[in-house]
Parts: C-alpha cells; sequence; structure tokens
C-alpha cells in the first residue's frame, strides 16, 4: 500500500489552479510557455477568477488543443 501512496500525492501535485498558480507554475502546462502564462495571469487579473475550467480559452493564445492537451491538470479551486 505504501507504494501507492507517493504515485497518489504526484498526481494532486500535477494539478494546477489556474485562479492561483504563478507564471512558474502556468508554464509547466503543456503548449504554454512564459509569454502565454503572463496572459493566463494578465486575463484572470483583468476579468476576475475563471469560473470553470473551459473559461482558459477565452485567453488569448490558448486554444481547445491546449485545454484538451492539460485535462486533469488544470484545476478550479477557491
Amino acid at each position: 500500500m505504501a507504494v501507492g501512496a507517493p504515485v497518489i500525492a504526484q498526481q494532486q501535485s500535477e494539478k494546477i489552479n489556474i485562479n492561483k498558480a504563478s507564471v512558474e507554475e502556468l508554464a509547466k502546462l503543456k503548449r504554454v510557455g512564459p509569454k502565454s502564462a503572463a496572459k493566463i495571469i494578465e486575463y484572470r487579473e483583468a476579468n476576475g477568477p475563471f469560473s470553470k475550467v473551459e473559461d482558459i480559452t477565452k485567453v488569448p493564445g490558448i486554444g481547445p488543443k491546449t485545454l484538451e492537451e492539460n485535462q486533469g491538470i488544470i484545476v478550479i479551486e477557491p
């Protein structure tokens, strides 16, 4: 059982809350570099927190493919 615990902890640590993540954290997403990460934060600051994961596609340069490749990693948490 102890062998499974680190895997679960690792999966949980891979989740990125797009409402609170820093540029460095957002840049860990697939297809997102530092410039796109900064755009996500700019959008969040200008428009308020994202209400659903799909809203990330409203950020210029972030499309459905980016959302698809990061499904299960991007989360919305209070």
